[in-house]
């Protein structure tokens, strides 16, 4: 088990035991989907659980666009250098100064710049995870040993006369702006043979076909969609940031036909990690989103305190209480960089028909029980329910993958990041996702990337 409230464990020590997984905040749930199992547990029927609700469309430019943000974020700047500073984000005076360094930073091929610029929780969030996630995948093999995370190449941007309609932009609050990018050219070209893969990986990949470049025309995309590109800027501490989630969020709204909300949720934490996730999961249960948003840390995802009133709104027509009410559940806890990983050792829940369910931690097992029925849950159990549900028997090195990963995420224990904000504990997504893939990492062995590539053959 992970220890209490300790240091979390170095990566040097790769986990030869015990990997540390991540379960996600609670999601809601689709009416009917929030109370316990239907179906007894058996060895072929593992306990169901509830599947989260389809996610509605959003326009085609609107992802490309959010897809070519998270791009130039993630390709060939000096990320770890980031994280390692007290703060990493350099404000405007005004929403359009904001945006601008935006398109300053793109212009001069500056990542490190375009990070800088986004609003300080947002910049930590995109760069926190970086020095773990390169040392694991130099662990497995998949990056070449001497690759540096501060100058991870194969992506070249190039931005050249982006222009901002100043007095179009629109005031929704007194920290949110967004201004409007109306043309300009973005060039991104793309060289996966400059990428500090491993030689073993290389050698597995089929040949490319060189650098692929692709240019977007602002103004076209202007005259296609019939409106600007919208940039939402937000205020912090007197400055002004560009902010890819209030873009995101702003886009979301637009495309529903929801304007920004005039007030916001505000945050109330809890008095502890594991409190924060236990409010958190019966206010899941309950289907009490507005408690949900106060749980979420106000700075991270002060984009949801904000827009909080529409996503209420929302759910109250697609969601329902399950009913079900928790008893109890309890968590170790441990450092991690950013905030606390909370592990959940047990838990137990009442459904709506009185009936108790439990799930228990016992060394790399849990143990689920109800309905008159105790099953543990181990590796290879969960293995075998896989190959199961294949319809045939699976490669043995396949099998081998399946075991690591199973005992991997099950030896870690279930966990939720949170962080504190004044003295306030909240439960953080973006982190808590963050560390899904380093549990998936952490989890398997250089022998299974081998395995995996030959498979791949």
């Amino acid at each position: 088990m992970p220890p209490q409230d300790g240091q979390w464990p170095s990566q040097q020590n790769q986990y030869p035991q015990q990997q540390y997984p991540q379960g996600g905040y609670p999601q809601q749930y689709p009416q009917g989907q929030y109370g316990p199992p239907q179906q007894p547990w058996g060895p072929t029927q593992p306990p169901p659980f509830p599947p989260q609700q389809p996610k509605r469309g959003r326009r085609g430019l609107i992802i490309g666009l959010v897809a070519a943000l998270v791009v130039l974020l993630g390709g060939g700047g000096t990320w770890f250098a980031l994280s390692q500073r007290d703060s990493v984000a350099s404000g405007a005076a005004t929403p359009t100064e904001a945006a601008r360094n935006l398109a300053t930073a793109l212009s001069g091929n500056d990542v490190v710049g375009i990070v800088g610029a986004l609003a300080p929780a947002e910049a930590k969030l995109l760069t926190e995870p970086i020095g773990q996630t390169t040392a694991e995948l130099k662990r497995l093999g998949i990056l070449d040993p001497a690759a540096n995370p501060q100058a991870l190449t194969g992506l070249q941007v190039r931005a050249e006369n982006l222009t901002f309609d100043e007095a179009a932009a629109e005031q929704v609050n007194d920290h949110l702006t967004i201004t409007k990018l109306t043309a300009g050219t973005v060039t991104v070209t793309a060289d996966p043979s400059k990428l500090p893969l491993s030689e073993k990986l290389r050698e597995s990949m089929p040949a490319g076909e060189g650098p692929q470049t692709d240019t977007i025309d602002i103004a076209e995309q202007v005259r296609d969609t019939g409106e600007p590109i919208r940039i939402a800027t937000v205020k912090v501490d007197g400055d002004w940031y560009p902010s890819l989630f209030y873009t995101v969020a702003d886009y979301a709204l637009r495309d529903e036909h929801e304007p920004w909300p005039s007030t916001s949720i505000p945050a109330r934490g809890a008095s502890s990690p594991n409190e924060a996730v236990k409010q958190l999961v019966q206010a899941a249960l309950d289907a009490d989103v507005t408690r949900v948003i106060e749980l979420l840390p106000p700075d991270e995802m002060a984009v949801l305190h904000d827009a909080g009133p529409a996503l209420v709104a929302a759910a109250r027509q697609d969601a329902e209480p399950s009913g079900a009410k928790l008893l109890d559940l309890q968590t170790q806890t441990a450092a991690v960089p950013g905030g606390t990983r909370a592990t959940i050792t047990s838990v137990r829940i009442q459904g709506p028909d009185g009936e108790t369910y439990s799930v228990t931690k016992q060394g790399d097992c849990y143990e689920a029980t109800g309905e008159g029925r105790t099953q543990q849950l181990c590796a290879d159990f969960l293995t075998d329910n896989i190959e199961n549900e294949l319809g045939s028997s699976v490669p043995d090195e396949v099998r081998q993958v399946l075991q690591h990963l199973s005992s991997g995420i099950l030896g870690q224990g279930l966990g939720v990041i949170t962080t504190e904000v004044a003295g306030q504990h909240y439960v953080s997504p973006v982190r808590t996702l963050n560390e899904l893939g380093l549990t998936v990492l952490r989890s398997l062995q250089p022998e299974d990337i081998t395995a995996l590539l030959r498979l791949a053959r």
